[in-house]
């Protein structure tokens, strides 16, 4: 399942990014997801959960790919 996300802001935080997508389901959850590894930021795995994502970045967990614009 693919996502495009055009933030308000000059970034996002990954964990904050996983639970207003509602990937997790809150922000204890997505920062576990994150703590295990379970994230790609441009094709590398991502396990800083306050990870700047960017425009232009590439967040891939599980089968969800989300572009931000």
């Amino acid at each position: 399942m693919e996502f495009e996300l055009k933030p308000d802001t000059d970034y996002i935080e990954l964990i904050k990014l996983l639970k207003a997508l509602n990937i997790a389901e809150s922000g204890a959850q997505a920062k576990n997801m994150v703590e295990d590894g379970l994230a790609e930021l441009n094709g590398k795995p991502e396990n800083r959960k306050r990870a700047k994502v960017r425009r232009g970045d590439e967040v891939k967990i599980f089968d969800y790919t989300i572009h931000v614009k």
